[in-house]
């Protein structure tokens, strides 16, 4: 696996690739250095343009790309800009080369098409397409080639889409290790305002909370708050515009939401009203089910048993932990890691198949690991 800027992947010799000739990348952000940097390890030649000057040398400069001349012929153009501008570049790039497939792997996909298509422009070789991947951290700093990787990237394709063309986008999808779906426009909307538009305002509506608590409730804060929060450390600047062009989604999803959240208030004004602890019940018992739905490892829903072994606060400490267990043919499937605030060990919350805790637990107790808790019964 390649390091941010690609360059351990670079120096073992380029990859199989399905992606050839020039691809040119416009916006050199997180998306766009990252899908620079996944090609280059390639070998793919990637020319990086940017509105900024200084974005583009950082990106360059970490071996994203190379900067534009003038005689490039690009094959495939990739426009990884804000969504208020997305619509501006791909139609500038289709103009500007006429014979390139071009794709944009904006957040939201209807409104940019919309706005093309009031605009007349000719969409034959445009290709709007969306991987599911980011950082809470934006910029060429913070790229990565493998961000990507076990990521959905969502495709939309229509009926004038040529099998050529087509093809150039799913290729690079592949090569970048990403998982192929195939969607309209406004089934992504729709499909993104639940999975990822919603949840970035509900922690960071939570996190909000935060700002007035007193100090000791938040020494009080474990892994879960911070897995619920996490996300909630995202740029203000890009979220304005990307919940503003999916407006409508993002609406009819938090209106279900606050009708949710309404009911379990309501039956916890009095819990002692007949009926109040099974609204409750009911609603926990629900998201039981909804996380059940959840594609888990290799896309499929499956569940793990888990187990927290206690880690002592000391270099090499996590390394031995997977040795120990490589030596007894266990296989980790997840792994959360918790540090509590001076506390001299950390916790390490590993989830493997079923088959496989009992030994996984009895083999590390005979090592001398602390296990703190399991799933297994």
């Amino acid at each position: 696996m390649s390091e941010p800027n690609g360059t351990s992947a670079r120096a073992a010799g380029p990859l199989a690739t399905r992606t050839s000739g020039t691809v040119r990348v416009v916006g050199s952000g997180l998306l766009g250095a990252s899908i620079g940097h996944a090609l280059m390890a390639r070998g793919v030649d990637v020319v990086l343009v940017d509105a900024s000057p200084s974005q583009l040398r950082l990106a360059i400069d970490y071996g994203a790309g190379r900067a534009e001349r003038v005689d490039d012929r690009p094959s495939l153009i990739v426009v990884a800009v804000p969504p208020d501008v997305t619509a501006d570049v791909v139609q500038r790039e289709l103009e500007a080369y006429p014979d390139a497939v071009v794709t944009d792997v904006a957040s939201v996909k209807l409104e940019p098409l919309r706005t093309l298509r009031r605009r007349g422009v000719d969409l034959t070789h445009y290709i709007g397409s969306h991987p599911m991947a980011g950082r809470e951290r934006g910029g060429a700093i913070s790229a990565r080639a493998d961000i990507f990787i076990g990521r959905p990237w969502v495709v939309c394709r229509d009926g004038e889409t040529s099998a050529h063309d087509l093809s150039l986008v799913e290729g690079l999808a592949l090569d970048l290790g990403a998982s192929l779906i195939e969607m309209t426009p406004e089934e992504h909307d729709e499909s993104v305002a639940l999975m990822s538009h919603v949840p970035q305002l509900v922690a960071s509506l939570l996190a909000g909370r935060f700002v007035e608590a007193p100090d000791g409730s938040l020494r009080l804060g474990g892994q879960g708050v911070r897995d619920t929060t996490r996300i909630a450390a995202s740029a203000p600047e890009l979220w304005v515009q990307i919940l503003g062009a999916n407006a409508a989604p993002v609406v009819a999803v938090l209106d279900q939401l606050a009708a949710d959240l309404t009911d379990v208030a309501e039956a916890l004004r009095d819990p002692e009203v007949p009926g109040a602890r099974r609204a409750v019940a009911d609603t926990i018992r629900r998201g039981n089910e909804g996380v059940e739905r959840l594609p888990g490892k290799h896309g499929q829903n499956r569940r793990f048993d888990t187990f927290v072994v206690m880690i002592d606060d000391t270099s090499g400490q996590l390394g031995r932990l997977f040795s120990e267990l490589g030596d007894l043919d266990v296989n980790v499937e997840d792994l959360r890691l918790e540090h509590s605030p001076g506390a001299p060990f950390g916790l390490a919350e590993i989830s493997v198949v079923p088959d496989a805790i009992r030994r996984a637990v009895d083999g590390l107790q005979q090592r001398g690991w602390r296990i703190a808790s399991t799933t297994h019964d």
